[in-house]
């Protein structure tokens, strides 16, 4: 069977609060949502329309089947999704204050996702992709570090374009320098880099005193030198294209011996930032898949983002392509 695209990475129950603007220890009652950078690009890529699958691990209870049942609705290939007898699967709780503070808990100690081995890689068709997309958590631990690695082994073998979400979580990593390490590593198996500002300094991190990913260890003047080198570094390395995502400002494409090109976002007014990423990568992989340049790939993205913005969650709040269509045309188009 052909697909179009093949997603890996994290997957878990988003817990998002239903009490809009109230402080954490405030909240009193939660929605129960599905999340993770991984399945909700997998999500976004499926309500445009792409046949998508998932490559995750889910644990053998309530939650896994929660996940599990979500993605059968949604049309999202399981096939390939192992369920691990030994892990649980994770857990986030949000909340929600906007326009700026968004408190994150992750509950993945024992996560089943990272327990996707070699086998699991090796069960998955690749050549029966049209693009692989990979996720900086995976990365963060083994069996799926050595995984992921694999997966981009098979891809270029198969000559399949492997990208990478770059999905920098500081908290999952022992040493936060161990994450440029690893990408590091990946990017000459990698056609396709997308990421935020941070984790694209993230990913040439080397020292820990470097840079604070909230910068505030380090001058306007130093942030841009340091990430004007990280981006070269990443070119360097043999990556085709790097897409980097700037929010409200949209995002910006740089590829190998050409200018910089920033690509504009749509303003709308935010009601929760999580996700919106996960929601650009979903629309620009569908542009790529569809053959469009790469100015009019992003601008699927950041409309995507900007929709996803207004919305409560992640994954269940992924719009559809009549949606981003609907949006797209009463904001002047893509172009």
């Amino acid at each position: 069977m052909q697909y179009d695209v093949l997603t890996f990475g994290r997957s878990s129950i988003d817990l998002y609060s239903r009490d809009i603007g109230a402080p954490f220890e405030e909240i009193t009652s939660f929605g129960a949502f599905v999340g993770g950078s991984s399945l909700n690009i997998a999500v976004q890529t499926r309500r445009l329309g792409l046949k998508t699958a998932l490559l995750t691990a889910l644990g053998n209870d309530q939650v896994g089947k929660f996940i599990r049942h979500f993605l059968h609705k949604e049309g999202i290939e399981t096939a390939f999704i192992p369920t691990i007898a030994q892990a649980r699967t994770s857990a986030v709780l949000l909340g929600i204050e906007p326009p700026d503070r968004f408190p994150l808990v992750y509950y993945r100690h024992n996560a089943a996702d990272i327990y996707v081995n070699i086998d699991h890689v090796k069960a998955t068709p690749i050549q029966n992709f049209r693009v692989v997309v990979l996720s900086g958590t995976a990365l963060s631990r083994d069996p799926s570090r050595t995984a992921s690695f694999y997966a981009a082994e098979l891809a270029q073998q198969k000559q399949v374009p492997a990208f990478l979400d770059l999905d920098f979580r500081a908290d999952q990593w022992e040493d936060p320098r161990a994450y440029g390490v690893y990408v590091r590593a990946l990017l000459p198996r990698l056609q396709v880099v997308i990421g935020t500002e941070e984790e694209v300094l993230a990913a040439s991190l080397e020292d820990s005193k470097q840079i604070s990913i909230e910068h505030q260890q380090i001058s306007a003047p130093e942030i841009r030198g340091n990430l004007q080198r990280a981006i070269e570094r990443i070119l360097q390395a043999g990556v085709q294209t790097l897409i980097v995502k700037r929010g409200a400002q949209g995002c910006s494409i740089f590829e190998q011996g050409r200018e910089e090109v920033k690509v504009p976002g749509y303003p709308v007014e935010i009601l929760n930032v999580l996700g919106a990423g996960d929601a650009f990568g979903g629309g620009f992989i569908y542009g790529f898949v569809q053959g469009w340049d790469m100015y009019q790939a992003c601008r699927m993205g950041n409309a995507c983002g900007a929709i996803v913005v207004t919305r409560h969650g992640c994954a269940n709040f992924m719009p559809t392509y009549d949606e981003v269509m609907e949006f797209v045309n009463q904001k002047g188009g893509l172009s």
